[in-house]
């Protein structure tokens, strides 16, 4: 399909048929049956068009004005390009405000197999992560500590649900992601990857500011009202909490994550002088 519109085209719809099936793909049975999902936003579309998995572009005229470089990169690779009025991108959309400017795009998951690369150094595994807004900050993290990958195992949310796909803004195309349902198959794969694995625990008996952190790792979170289930913990190689020097009681599990993260990723830039 071309990349060009037709000079003087009528704007899509709400009703416009292309319109109603891209809206479809906000339900998780209808992105896991098309392959497909909703990356809506600049940065999630610039990292999208950047990784060429776009297969159609909806924009507003404002928005097209307002982020000409967009639709030109669209343009350029072919993608195509669909305008909207903003009532119709706004039947896109699941925000309050929108940007006026959609993609359509191919799944970003893959197996386990072949995911973390040779040498692998930092991995993130979210186990029953619940809240997509978790699950996107985790992701846009990782992907600022410099992970190799992101795991959901287990019963997580889905990654291409919209609020994770804007929470990670843009972070879910720039890392290798997974989705597994066997946990334990997860955590196998980080272990022959040559990673230890550490569980973020509030009861934990090791503090994370007592280990040595620059060996290659993986860090293990869990739900968020009820952590990681027993037969998790009795896997990983140490569980580990976060120390608490203040009087709050705890920390959410997107900061918890950033905590643990960065503590890797800093100590093992330290050891190898980077």
């Amino acid at each position: 399909m071309s990349g060009t519109t037709q000079p003087g085209a009528e704007p899509f719809t709400q009703r416009t048929p292309r319109v109603v099936a891209a809206r479809r793909l906000t339900r998780r049975v209808e992105r896991d049956r098309t392959g497909r999902f909703l990356a809506e936003g600049v940065n999630a579309v610039a990292a999208a068009l950047e990784r060429q998995l776009v297969r159609e572009l909806f924009v507003t005229a404002s928005a097209q004005q307002a982020h000409p470089e967009l639709v030109a990169a669209a343009h350029e690779r072919g993608v195509r390009v669909s305008p909207v009025t903003d009532r119709a991108a706004a039947a896109l959309s699941e925000t309050v405000t929108p940007q006026g400017i959609v993609a359509v795009c191919d799944l970003l998951d893959r197996s386990l197999d072949g995911l973390l690369p040779p040498g692998a150094r930092l991995v993130a595994v979210l186990v029953d992560v619940a809240d997509p807004g978790n699950a996107g900050t985790v992701i846009r993290v990782a992907d600022a500590a410099g992970a190799d990958a992101v795991i959901l195992a287990g019963d997580s949310v889905d990654p291409h649900n919209g609020k994770c796909v804007r929470a990670s803004a843009g972070s879910l195309f720039h890392l290798p992601i997974a989705r597994v349902r066997d946990t334990a198959a997860a955590l196998s794969a980080c272990r022959d990857a040559g990673l230890r694995l550490l569980a973020a625990h509030g009861y934990a008996e090791a503090a994370l500011d007592s280990l040595d952190l620059a060996e290659p790792v993986a860090w293990v979170f869990g739900n968020e009202a009820h952590g990681l289930p027993a037969d998790v913990l009795r896997e990983v190689d140490t569980p580990v909490r976060i120390p608490l020097y203040g009087g709050a009681e705890s920390l959410n599990l997107a900061t918890a994550a950033a905590v643990c993260l960065y503590a890797a990723a800093m100590a093992q830039r330290r050891s190898s002088g980077g």
